[in-house]
């Protein structure tokens, strides 16, 4: 198995407290103070042929388009292209161009808002299924914890309890 290579070009923790309040994009005001005019900025970004078939491959690969959305929108933010509340009601709007852009293009996609079919597995799941797996490769089975003792319930004693009576 290999090992993902480590990256070291992050942040150092805490750095973004050490620029002075105001030179973050988003904390300026936003270029884009209503819907109107945020929607006005990403459909012509949406219907660019040059984002359209990265747009048209990215649901097609099953992300859903409720995802894309919001990151569209909190991208903005960060860029302060608009503050949240305006970004929250812009998904709507751009989930509703995406979906066209899909079915346009006859695009299988999903929403996001679907109901799963299958649950998602439980713990107890996951580890039966690794015990499962470790016997067939004849490993030896992970030793399991021992369950908690059980504590026996002392009657209640000392100078404020109060008696059965």
């Amino acid at each position: 198995m290999e090992l993902p290579e480590l990256s070291f070009d992050a942040p150092i923790a805490g750095q973004s407290l050490t620029s002075e309040v105001g030179n973050r994009p988003w904390q300026q005001p936003p270029q884009f103070a209503t819907a109107e005019q945020a929607v006005e900025h990403y459909l012509p970004k949406l219907l660019d042929p040059k984002l359209a078939p990265q747009l048209a491959e990215t649901m097609e690969l099953g992300v859903p388009i409720t995802t894309i959305a919001n990151a569209l929108q909190i991208g903005g933010v960060m860029q302060g292209l608009h503050t949240i509340d305006v970004g929250i009601l812009v998904l709507p709007v751009l989930i509703e161009i995406m979906i066209n852009i899909a079915e346009n293009e006859g695009i299988e996609y999903t929403v996001g808002t679907e109901e799963q079919d299958d649950p998602l597995p439980t713990e107890g799941n996951i580890a039966l299924a690794v015990k499962k797996v470790r016997e067939k490769m004849g490993e030896e089975p992970e030793p399991t914890m021992p369950a908690e003792p059980v504590v026996e319930e002392q009657p209640p004693m000392g100078l404020m309890s109060r008696g059965v009576q």
